[in-house]
């Protein structure tokens, strides 16, 4: 994670994203970690582009006076590759500062290219979890990945996170088990352990199935695209996503934002989606339009229920959830003053729809 709203990283996230994350996703982990680590965004965000050696004197930018930084260094074993709980010490922290020392950026407001400085680097032995580092220069930053990205304490950290992601937040260990061997034998291709993911039976196992519930973002997105909908103006919906506490790129502790639904569900945060959803199927929500659906006649409200179910929640309704739909539908007042009944409010239910738990769940 890098948070945009620091100042030069608002420009540099759209790099980061298309040349340090995408082109190693199906790679080896180690490359991703190294193209992370040298990339101005991550550089800039965490301040390693003013990480020196002792008695080396830099200018003074931006109100920031250069020396050893250890915030890249804690955040590459805590968040990046070991996890907290990794076992490695403060000592370490300060090693790992050491060995990044000179990996910056040349001028940050004006050529936002990273370099490696020679005469700000400590060249000193360092030692980093018992482990010798000698290689001097660029090359002591390089002997850290090396060394986080072979640990077996990475491999099991990484697997936990993807298990989290893709399974429940609280994963199998017997997937947890399978996946970070799959990295440990194929020397951390993503690749090989991605298939690990999605074959095992704990993906495909009936726990998993809806276990996890939409972020902002997701939910949003899916709503969107449930409607087949078309974005003319991305922004009205990106504000929808950061009024629900998901604004893009603006997460500003480096742990980035949370996967579990701790984190997205709260009666204040479902009445954000439901209204959403209820703007949305009315084309109230600016620069997005959608095609019309086929126009529902129909005066009772279970027989469009059913109907639209399959459009947004192809697994079905719960006996509850669709209840309480019909409710509410029966709710709203359905009769012309001759007495004759309206059609059901197609838009209301896809709205009621949006809002439902079963399409909070990816």
């Amino acid at each position: 994670n890098v948070d945009e709203s620091k100042g030069l990283d608002r420009w540099l996230v759209p790099s980061y994203e298309r040349d340090a994350i995408r082109p190693h996703v199906f790679g080896k982990f180690r490359d991703l970690l190294e193209a992370v680590a040298w990339h101005p965004a991550m550089l800039f965000y965490l301040d390693n582009w003013l990480s020196v050696k002792d008695g080396f004197q830099l200018p003074r930018q931006q109100g920031k006076k250069a020396g050893l930084n250890e915030n890249y260094g804690r955040e590459l074993m805590e968040l990046h590759t070991l996890g907290v709980d990794g076992g490695y010490s403060q000592a370490d922290v300060t090693q790992v500062a050491r060995c990044f020392t000179g990996w910056s950026i040349k001028e940050p407001q004006r050529d936002a290219t990273a370099v490696f400085r020679p005469a700000a680097h400590d060249d000193g032995p360092k030692t980093l979890m018992g482990a010798a580092i000698t290689a001097g220069g660029r090359e002591d930053g390089e002997r850290v990945l090396d060394l986080l990205a072979s640990s077996p304490v990475t491999a099991r950290h990484l697997a936990t996170l993807l298990c989290r992601r893709f399974i429940s937040d609280d994963p199998p260990a017997s997937a947890v088990d399978r996946v970070a061997k799959a990295y440990l034998r194929s020397n951390g291709d993503l690749r090989v352990v991605y298939e690990s993911l999605f074959t095992s039976p704990e993906f495909w196992s009936k726990a998993a199935m809806d276990a996890k519930v939409k972020t902002p973002l997701e939910f949003v997105v899916s709503s969107v695209r449930a409607l087949d909908g078309h974005v003319d103006d991305p922004l009205p919906i990106a504000g929808t996503v950061a009024r629900m506490g998901e604004p893009l790129y603006h997460c500003q502790p480096p742990t980035g934002y949370k996967d579990t639904a701790d984190a997205w569900v709260s009666t204040g945060a479902l009445v954000e989606r439901l209204r959403f959803g209820v703007a949305l199927a009315k084309r109230q929500v600016p620069g997005v339009a959608w095609p019309d659906l086929p126009p529902q006649a129909s005066s009772d409200p279970s027989a469009a229920i059913d109907a639209l179910t399959p459009r947004l929640v192809p697994e079905g309704l719960s006996n509850g959830t669709r209840q309480a739909l019909i409710k509410a539908a029966n709710a709203t007042p359905r009769t012309y003053a001759d007495g004759e009944m309206r059609p059901v409010d197609q838009a209301q239910l896809l709205g009621f729809l949006l809002g439902s738990p079963e399409f909070q769940r990816r």
